[in-house]
């Protein structure tokens, strides 16, 4: 069940429990007994490795109160292996990574909206933490969507993937595109416990599509700032992209989303999408 907002409680013991239980006794060189009938480390293994009590996992797992101070989150980090991204999920849970002053952003910065018009030829948008649409030129529109014919709150790329019945084969690697922006939406609402908005969009997903509600449930957590996308666009073809994402110091909650050509047969088929 979705709560309005984030318990914080509820899922750091929900995390630690899925991510204990993922663990290899092997590459800790532990014995692999008979008496093993669940998988992973067991909760006195990872008490040892992180230098804390029995009970305090215990605790911790069963959700009862405890909020662990930053030592015991790098120690329970090391304990369980944590990914970067997993790490720094971790500490927003526990509450213990100092948060900025920013604002939700809702509408586009002025000169990053200009700085998205700017950048044409090259495809840009900029997005803030929830995956809204914020700004757009209009080589993206011609390369996703035209997004001014849509009604702001489909203006979402979570939401275009997902729900857009024009978009669900868009991507020729949906499911791992899918599942990055999963992930990358867990992070962000650790991240941002007091967004409503948030915890409501998710809950929509989780209600209206069987497979984000799979991968959420598996709470992978990566923040993924670059890589390569390919797309199945109706006018022009297979297109394959390169995508970067920038946060601008000034605006941390805003994100610049830029795609260039990934091969020359790609920048062909963009430069076709051009108005002659």
């Amino acid at each position: 069940m979705m709560t309005r907002t984030v318990d914080t409680t509820q899922e750091l013991a929900a995390f630690l429990r899925t991510r204990r239980e993922r663990l290899d006794p092997d590459a800790f060189g532990l014995p692999r007994r008979r008496s093993r009938r669940t998988p992973g480390l067991r909760r006195e293994e990872v008490a040892e490795l992180a230098g804390v009590s029995i009970d305090y996992i215990v605790r911790l797992e069963q959700a009862r109160g405890l909020r662990p101070s930053a030592d015991v989150v790098e120690a329970l980090a090391g304990a369980l292996r944590l990914a970067p991204d997993e790490r720094a999920y971790l500490f927003d849970l526990a509450q213990q990574r100092p948060r900025t002053a920013d604002k939700l952003a809702t509408t586009a910065a002025a000169p990053l909206a200009r700085l998205v018009a700017d950048l044409s030829p090259l495809p840009a948008m900029l997005l803030n933490h929830r995956y809204d649409i914020l700004a757009w030129n209009g080589e993206i529109a011609r390369l996703l969507l035209d997004f001014d014919t849509l009604p702001p709150p489909q203006r979402n790329s979570m939401w275009l993937c997902l729900m857009h019945p024009g978009t669900r084969e868009f991507y020729a690697d949906r499911e791992r595109v899918v599942r990055e922006a999963v992930a990358h939406l867990r992070a962000a609402w650790a991240a941002h416990p007091e967004d409503r908005a948030l915890t409501d969009l998710i809950a929509e997903f989780t209600a209206g599509d069987e497979e984000f509600a799979h991968w959420w449930a598996e709470r992978d957590v990566k923040v993924k700032g670059r890589g390569r996308k390919v797309l199945r666009h109706p006018d022009v073809g297979t297109i394959a992209v390169d995508f970067e994402t920038l946060t601008p110091l000034q605006d941390t909650d805003q994100l610049l989303v830029i795609y260039r050509a990934a091969d020359e047969e790609s920048q062909s088929a963009l430069d076709r999408l051009s108005p002659r």
